[in-house]
């Protein structure tokens, strides 16, 4: 099974979608929690269970709509690739490879955009919600540890994007260091604007 699942990815590339898939709806993950983390800090101080609500009802709102947006453009898209072949074959490739792969990938797809942006955002959580069950040390403020993972993921992001594209990996995990340094900044500035009278 597995190495039919293998097969039919490599048919349709479906890894390269994937991939990219995994790194930007991942980093739209870890910006939103980043901006809702950032948006606590600014206001003062919010009980842990407020946070971990607000966090996860996001987190789980950018996992449906992965899923979702991800499996309807994904599907069109490889049901018209297979239109545009049986055109060239002058047959009906219903029964084969091309076609079961049309079928399969874009649900593999939209795995991979929903669950990225999850994953990431229970990683940047995990202070959060090691500290409702009351097992985070008390010396590590939990806030801020949130907010340091996020811009290490962030970081760690880029550096992936990097070894993909064959780019130099500190400069894009740099450049996306930078994206949430300047998403921080913005918020706080935002923050201080509004409350000057």
């Amino acid at each position: 099974m597995f190495a039919r699942l293998r097969y039919l990815v490599e048919l349709s590339h479906a890894h390269r979608i994937a991939r990219r898939y995994f790194v930007t709806n991942g980093f739209d993950g870890v910006l939103a929690m980043l901006g809702l983390l950032m948006g606590f800090r600014v206001t003062g101080s919010s009980p842990v269970e407020v946070m971990v609500g607000a966090c996860l009802g996001t987190a789980v709102a950018l996992l449906m709509s992965g899923l979702t947006s991800a499996y309807i453009s994904e599907s069109a898209e490889k049901a018209h690739e297979l239109r545009e072949l049986e055109k060239s074959m002058v047959t009906s490739l219903d029964d084969s490879a091309h076609a079961e792969a049309a079928r399969l990938m874009p649900w593999l797809i939209a795995l991979v955009n929903g669950l990225s942006p999850l994953l990431l955002a229970l990683l940047i959580l995990l202070p959060l919600l090691l500290a409702q069950r009351q097992i985070w040390p008390s010396a590590l403020p939990v806030l801020d540890s949130a907010i340091v993972i996020a811009v290490l993921l962030s970081f760690l992001l880029g550096v992936f994007l990097g070894r993909l594209s064959g780019r130099f990996w500190l400069w894009t995990g740099a450049r996306a260091l930078l994206i949430a340094v300047v998403t921080a900044a913005l918020i706080l500035l935002l923050n201080q604007f509004l409350e000057s009278p």
